[in-house]
């Protein structure tokens, strides 16, 4: 039974002899005729709809005169077998029991009307106008390519570029190539084998085509939808006011093929390394239109939440022409006006700083690692086989000579492939701020350009390393809430000069104003110990042993442990300028976190046995972005809680022990009676948050 209206659900198989064109399809091609034998007539309108907004359904054999509908479309005409339809006020049409018109359901796309939600949630309905719909059912899937098709939202559906057909294939062949090559080359090119990898590839290039023919995408007022699938169909709807962020991706293959991949992330989407949104591939062109108009139209929503309470007729997110609201009437397809503003464009020379970097210098090895898994993978045994063959009929001095040479040959090529490397990954860079987002685009193969929503950046962190600190050369890197793969994604600038970094910094979010506050002394002498003592140990067991080369090296590794060891006392430090609260640490790798004081939500204040001793303990700054919290190591413990308590008092300060003549906030003394009149929190004498 239908549960609003009290009739018979109609039959939900669209293939027998009484069609549902709303039932379990849910995507019709065409309107189909209504059967004259179902009491109930076809499902009922979607909330939002035509049918809807004109005063819902009508009951068989009743008079509406509210039951007002939109003109009938020039030709349309009622589907066979069904009563005609009647304007408004003519009375009772026998055997109509709905008030929509004959041109068809307002959302033909819907699969069960009753689940569609309020109608604000469907966004504004068009009767007129460029972006009408409703006289027109809308297919998804058997449209032709180019003719527009009515959707929910402004614009019509669209499918990725025809050179999609191409790129999915080729990708997906790139992971199958080393083992079918291997496969052919020892099964001698078997004919069957030859046949066997002719099909898969006809397979691959037919799974493209379908691809291309069944996916679709659609820009809503609020939302965007995406829809794919032949056999098994998904739909996957995006608002666009949770829209995270949207980048554009281009391999070497798409830049050829002048398409690229666009991503959108939205916030509590997709888990893992699955995307909210992918579209590969559209075309340059159409990726920058999509990225500029996401973002805008977030924006617009954006500025339409926060001012709501206060919106007038000529303020964005209030009421246009018409009633219509303002967001409403951002063309989609038009040209959004651009307000970019470019922050940074990387010069030639820093390519150079790629060569004082410890992971680009270790490319070389890494190369080589790589290679040698991919010989291994497709060769297996019979490389081993070889490999142990050639080093056991080898002479002993010429493996001996071999072996250094490619070793110096390896050392000498680090700074080489470190700048080749640095250049490869970050050929072009510039940093730019559109609609509120910053935008860094970088890489000369795969060309990829990353938005990250200023609102969202919590802070940013200053990394470097021993040899980059030589040069004064710093990296950029964004505080982020919510963002995933923070190591590439969040770069806002690569190693260069600092001198460079921080006027960049200080235009496109704000640079950290107040010097860093020393840690004690006792932190120097945990640092050395920690430092020097382990491979002093180990060289006083070898020195008993008799083992010559274990005590010298051990004596090394001590020995450059001291500066190791001072160079982590200086690194440490932090501080609180009013609006940020900074946090030092590291030696080899070297971070500066820098977060706003709004992004604190809370302390945690945490000692070993040996930092009780010397009044020390590590204090982690918590908040709900990056890494989740930093720490100030080795920090003086009452010195911390003081700095804790000045920048969040309303958070630190009911946990505080209060001397015996200070007045509580009741206006009683504290009284010298019971341990909690010394620590009302229940924390200890050292502290909230303290740990035993």
């Amino acid at each position: 039974m239908d549960r609003y209206h009290g009739q018979p659900e109609p039959d939900p198989d669209p293939y027998g002899s009484d069609p549902d064109p709303y039932g379990s399809d849910p995507d019709p091609v065409g309107p189909a005729p209504a059967d004259p034998a179902d009491p109930a007539g076809p499902a009922e309108p979607e909330p939002g709809g035509a049918g809807a907004g004109a005063g819902g359904w009508v009951a068989p054999g009743s008079t509406s005169s509210t039951a007002a509908a939109p003109e009938p479309g020039p030709g349309a005409a009622p589907a066979p077998g069904a009563a005609p339809w009647s304007p408004p006020g003519a009375g009772t049409v026998p055997g109509a029991t709905h008030g929509d018109p004959p041109g068809g359901h307002a959302y033909p796309g819907h699969p069960h009307p009753e689940h569609a939600g309020p109608p604000a949630a469907q966004g504004p309905t068009f009767t007129e106008g460029p972006h009408a719909y409703g006289g027109q059912p809308r297919s998804w899937w058997g449209e032709t390519p180019g003719e527009p098709v009515p959707g929910f939202g402004a614009e019509s559906a669209r499918q990725l570029s025809p050179r999609s057909m191409v790129v999915g294939p080729i990708n997906q062949l790139k992971s199958l190539l080393l083992p079918v090559l291997a496969g052919l080359v020892i099964g001698g090119f078997n004919p069957w084998l030859l046949t066997a990898t002719g099909m898969g590839v006809i397979a691959l290039l037919v799974g493209g085509l379908v691809t291309w023919k069944t996916f679709r995408y659609e820009v809503g007022e609020d939302r965007i939808e995406i829809r794919k699938g032949l056999i098994r169909r998904s739909r996957r709807t995006i608002p666009l006011e949770r829209v995270r962020g949207v980048d554009v991706t281009s391999t070497l293959l798409h830049r050829m093929l002048g398409v690229a991949v666009v991503r959108i992330e939205a916030a509590a989407g997709s888990v893992g390394d699955t995307e909210d949104g992918k579209l590969d591939a559209v075309s340059t062109q159409e990726a920058e239109r999509l990225r500029r108009v996401l973002l805008h139209r977030k924006a617009v929503l954006t500025e339409k939440e926060a001012g709501e309470a206060e919106a007038t007729p000529e303020a964005p997110g209030g009421e246009g022409e018409n009633g219509v609201p303002a967001a409403a009437h951002t063309p989609l397809d038009a040209d959004v006006a651009d307000d970019t503003v470019t922050h940074f464009t990387m010069p030639r020379s820093w390519y150079l700083y790629g060569a004082l970097s410890l992971g680009y210098l270790l490319t070389p090895f890494v190369v080589l690692a790589t290679l040698f898994g991919m010989v291994q993978q497709s060769a297996g045994q019979l490389a081993t086989d070889y490999f142990v063959d050639w080093v056991t009929s080898t002479d002993r001095a010429f493996l001996m000579v071999f072996g250094t040479a490619a070793v110096g040959v390896l050392v000498l090529l680090m700074p080489v492939f470190a700048v080749a490397s640095y250049a490869l990954t970050h050929w072009g860079f510039s940093l730019k701020e559109r609609d509120g987002s910053l935008v860094a685009e970088r890489g000369l193969f795969t060309r990829r350009s990353v938005t990250l929503e200023k609102r969202r950046i919590r802070g940013y962190e200053l990394l470097d390393s021993p040899l980059e600190r030589t040069r004064g050369a710093v990296g950029l890197r964004a505080i982020v809430t919510g963002l995933g793969d923070a190591a590439t994604r969040a770069v806002l600038l690569p190693v260069g000069p600092r001198s460079r970094v921080e006027p960049v910094l200080d235009r496109a979010l704000a640079l950290f104003r107040a010097p860093l506050t020393r840690h004690p002394r006792a932190a120097l002498y945990r640092r050395l110990t920690r430092a020097v003592l382990p491979f002093a140990v180990v060289a006083a067991a070898a020195a008993a042993l008799d083992i010559t080369w274990l005590v010298v090296t051990a004596a090394v590794l001590a020995l450059l442990g001291v500066p190791l060891g001072i160079d982590r006392y200086r690194s440490l430090g932090h501080g609180y300028d009013g609006e940020h609260v900074s946090v030092r640490s590291g030696s080899l790798s070297r971070s500066q976190a820098t977060v706003e004081r709004s992004a604190v939500i809370g302390w945690t204040w945490t000692q070993t046995l040996f930092q009780r001793r010397s009044r020390l303990a590590d204090l982690q700054v918590t908040v709900g972005a990056g890494t989740g919290g930093y720490t100030a190591q080795d920090a003086a413990l009452d010195e911390s809680v003081a700095f804790a308590a000045r920048i969040t008092p309303e958070m630190v300060r009911p946990f505080l022990a209060q001397p015996e003549d200070e007045p509580r906030p009741s206006g009683q003394r504290a009284s010298s009676r019971g341990p909690s009149t010394r620590d009302p929190g229940g924390q200890g004498e050292n502290g909230p948050g303290h740990r035993e």
